[in-house]
Parts: C-alpha cells; structure tokens; sequence
C-alpha cells in the first residue's frame, strides 16, 4: 500500500468546514518564525528553521494551521581531498485542526491531520488523521493546561522503503505559563500509539518579546520513534534560536 497524501488533505478541507459554515469571522492570529545558523572555520555548514502556526477562532469553531521546516547542509571533504557540501537534513511538517466548540469553557470535539515529510529521518513519510476531544484542565492567572485524546489512523514509509499503517491513538497535552509581561514559557507533548509504532514529540520553549509584533525565541525539540530500521537512531532532537514576528 502506497502512502495516501489525499489523506491529508481531506482531512485539511474539514478542517475549514467550520469557517466556511461561519457567516462572521474574527480576525487571524498567525506568527511566523525564522532561524539560520552558519558555521566556518574547522567546522563549515549551514542550517535553516521555520514556522508558520495560524489560528482562527469563530463562534462555534476553533482552526488551528500549522507549517514547519528544517534544513541542513555540511562541507565535508571526500576521500579525493576535494571539500563538497552535503545535505544532512531536510524534513516538513503541515498540520491542520479543526475543533467544535461544545460549551463556553474550551469543551471541544476535533478532527486533526498531520503529514511529514523527513528525508533523513526514520520514517521518510508519515501522515495521520485522528478525532476526539479536548478540554482546558487547568488555568490561573498565569498558566493554562489544555490535552486532548482520540483514535484516528496514520501510514508511514520507513527509510528502508516499508509501508506501515493502521489504527493508533493520539494524545497531546500544551502549557502556556506566563513568565512576566514579557516572557512566556509553553509546552507541548504529543504521543500517537500504533500497532507497529509508538511516535513520541515535545518541545519546550521560552519567548521573550522584543516590542509588541516582535519576539525571540529558544527551543528544544525531541522526537522519538519507538520502532525503527536497522542503522537508524529511536530520537532526534533540535536547539533553535529563531525570530518570531506576529500578526
């Protein structure tokens, strides 16, 4: 069985039933980021992080868009002597979530779809498509902790070109805690249990605003994958320092 692109995409067409069902729409919250690191000297390369997240909130729906990518690339020098430059990462993420609300009090029901493409990674392939509920657990006047939990199903294609799907569970958990009027620390985890697989992913990061469109941003990231191919790391993991700008 070949991996099903059109997957995700469906998925992402009902994500926007909800704004297109809307007759007035609020305004979008989207920020974008953007980090690169190059090095010379001993060591010569250069690497590239970005982000896009939007979000839209409407009387009965609540959309959340994400975009994601990383790329890597080093000078390396080749059994002939020669220097040569060699990607060494290259993966996107898209995502798409639309949740219904069912109260006042961040009860909702959501449909969400996710496709990654990781060239170098353990699955060079993987999309999901999951349902369920969600809710806002906790909140103060500082933090907020919201989770969510449904069935749903994913396909993948391993580095060594083998197809795996079927049925899985999906979790995912996020705190937002406000450090100060100009800090602000959020994670976020996420857990998708299959037959073949468990995939594991959180980040933890810290913001600290620059002016009011303005902030910048530290992050670590890991990623786990309980199963993988023979010569293939279970978990990989990403340090930025990126620029976010929103509006």
């Amino acid at each position: 069985m070949k991996l099903n692109k059109p997957l995700l995409l469906s998925t992402l067409l009902l994500c926007s039933v909800g704004s297109q069902a809307e007759e007035a729409v609020k305004p979008w919250s989207t920020s974008a980021e953007l980090g690169a690191i190059a090095t010379s000297g001993n060591t010569k390369g250069t690497s590239i992080t970005g982000k896009i997240d939007s979000k839209q909130e409407l009387e009965k729906w609540s959309n959340e868009y994400a975009f994601a990518a990383f790329y890597k690339e080093d000078e390396l020098t080749n059994a002939a002597g020669d220097k040569v430059t060699e990607k060494s990462a290259e993966r996107f993420f898209v995502s798409g979530k639309g949740g219904y609300k069912l109260d006042a009090d961040h009860a909702k029901l959501y449909v969400f779809g996710s496709y990654t493409d990781d060239t170098f990674g353990a699955y060079t392939k993987y999309a999901l498509v999951s349902v369920g509920y969600g809710d806002r657990l906790y909140e103060d006047d500082s933090k907020t902790l919201e989770a969510e939990i449904g069935p749903g199903y994913y396909t993948g294609r391993t580095s060594d070109d083998i197809t795996e799907n079927g049925a899985m569970v999906r979790g995912a958990a996020t705190l937002n805690w406000k450090l100060s009027d100009t800090a602000d620390f959020k994670q976020t985890l996420s857990v998708e249990m299959g037959e073949n697989n468990t995939r594991t992913g959180a980040e933890s990061s810290v913001s600290a605003r620059i002016n009011g469109k303005m902030q910048m941003k530290a992050a670590f990231l890991v990623m786990n994958d309980s199963d993988v191919p023979l010569g293939k790391k279970k978990t990989d993991t990403q340090t930025s320092l990126t620029l976010v700008y929103s509006f």
